[in-house]
């Protein structure tokens, strides 16, 4: 059997699959962000090696008598968070996770002080990514940086708990500006550019390779061989790429998580950073990966049912209900509550609805967050289109596969063919367990099959036009909210 485990920003999954890659067992714990000033997110590294630890122990319940046949681990993790250990391996300070945006003076600094950077990162520097983060610890916390020995990603700081090695993969160092993603390597001068060196850096291991062993003290804590293989593993997205079959170029997808994206897999590395789309290793040798990446997207939904005190399932039920007239008429919403990334870049982004009246009911609003939400996504497809990649269609994976009704929303707005996959919301935790599979020496081609089609959701015609107005209304709402932040 192979184990793959999935840190997330709101929560720790793992995953057992067995020989013939059939799920075994599921199993996940939850995560909170600290929000301790405006623009802020972080998280304690301690609390996801207990989350991981719980999930653990519950899947060797789950599992047993069997569980001892596991083999390899897969990781998949939260991208661009500053994980930053001292000379004795102890955390400095809380991890800064990817929708932290505190650090939007650092990145013109970066971006005015490393003329390469966009030739060599092949993104623009933001906020979420890790190398304006260590810029911003330089000059707000020098005596932390003094301290500063290794910087870790999240998946890779469970990997150092689990084996003692200091590893990264290609996928999640591409999120951090200081790799040279086309050569997959770390960038000397972009490391320099934040006061740093190699010495400051994990080793570098593609994401389908094994990478270490399992500690023996924690193989035997969980139950397992000592040789068990941890695979490279990769960020999030990458990893999830894997689970749905993202293999091939031009294959695409959407993830509707806490954040969302638009993923398609590229034949050689195509950045194009003026329309803020990464570019960025995938977790195959030799392939690369464009996004666009909106930061705040199912949270959004989350964030509603919290305030209303409703949950997910009873607010998509009631916003199914409504009329094509009532939705016609439906307040709008922009979906940046923790600022934006592709197209806009721009961390003082706020959310807005627009358009209430006395008639306003929840089930409206409930519609306007997801089709904000949607629309951000149209965003991404817009400016990935713009850089000449090609989308055919897109599988769509992540909490919000769980919403028919979301889907066949995405469907009509992208104007293209939405797939829901049966076990599609387990993405992450899925490719990580392949990726196990993958570092014991099993084929791409046997391992990355797409899994089976749950329903194909086509654009329905007759709401193109509709929608199209909306569309318009949510960007010009955007720039009349630009233009009065910028007067």
């Amino acid at each position: 059997m192979y184990l793959g485990i999935d840190l997330g920003t709101s929560e720790v999954k793992g995953l057992v699959i067995d020989e013939n890659h059939d799920i075994v067992a599921t199993h996940s714990a939850p995560l909170t962000i600290q929000r301790p000033h405006p623009h802020w997110s972080e998280q304690d590294p301690q609390a996801w090696w207990d989350a991981t630890n719980y999930v653990i122990a519950t899947l060797r319940e789950k599992c047993a008598p069997h569980w001892n046949a596991i083999k390899a681990v897969g990781l998949s993790g939260q991208m661009h968070g500053a994980v930053l250990l001292d000379s004795n391996n102890a955390v400095i300070r809380p991890a800064i996770l990817w929708n932290d945006t505190r650090s939007a003076a650092e990145c013109m600094e970066l971006e005015e002080s490393a003329s390469e950077l966009h030739a060599i990162a092949g993104n623009l520097a933001m906020p979420g990514f890790t190398a304006p983060k260590l810029l911003w610890v330089r000059k707000h916390e020098p005596e932390n940086f003094q301290r500063l020995q290794t910087v870790l990603l999240p998946k890779d700081y469970l990997r150092f708990k689990m084996t003692g090695k200091k590893i990264a993969d290609m996928s999640d160092a591409a999120g951090t500006l200081w790799l040279d993603v086309a050569r997959r390597d770390w960038s000397d001068y972009l490391l320099e550019k934040c006061g740093l060196a190699r010495c400051n850096m994990p080793a570098l291991v593609e994401g389908c390779d094994a990478s270490a062993t399992l500690d023996p003290q924690i193989a035997e804590s969980w139950g397992l061989n000592a040789s068990v293989v941890v695979a490279g593993g990769g960020g999030d997205n990458a990893v999830s790429a894997i689970g749905v079959g993202a293999v091939a170029p031009g294959d695409a997808f959407i993830s509707l998580g806490t954040s969302g994206v638009l993923f398609v897999v590229n034949e050689a590395y195509r950045p194009a950073p003026q329309s803020a789309v990464h570019a960025f290793c995938h977790v195959l040798p030799n392939r690369w990966h464009q996004m666009s990446v909106m930061l705040s997207a199912a949270s959004c939904l989350q964030w509603f049912c919290r305030l209303v005190g409703i949950t997910e399932a009873e607010l998509l039920e009631e916003v199914a209900q409504l009329s094509d007239e009532q939705r016609a008429s439906a307040p709008q919403f922009l979906p940046y509550l923790s600022g934006e990334r592709t197209p806009h870049n721009d961390p003082d982004a706020k959310g807005l609805f627009h358009g209430l009246t006395h008639s306003t009911n929840r089930a409206l609003l409930g519609y306007a967050v997801i089709e904000g939400v949607s629309f951000g996504i149209a965003d991404g497809l817009r400016v990935l289109q713009e850089s000449g990649t090609h989308i055919e269609q897109c599988s769509l994976v992540g909490g919000g596969a769980r919403s028919p009704y979301w889907a066949q929303l995405l469907a009509d707005i992208l104007n293209m063919p939405i797939v829901t996959h049966k076990g599609g919301e387990t993405g992450g935790a899925l490719g990580a367990a392949r990726l196990a599979c993958l570092a014991t020496g099993q084929a791409v081609e046997t391992v990355c099959k797409k899994p089976e089609i749950y329903h194909v959701y086509q654009a329905t015609p007759a709401r193109q036009g509709l929608l199209q107005q909306r569309y318009q209304a949510f960007n010009a709402l955007y720039q009349n909210d630009l233009k009065l932040r910028n007067k």
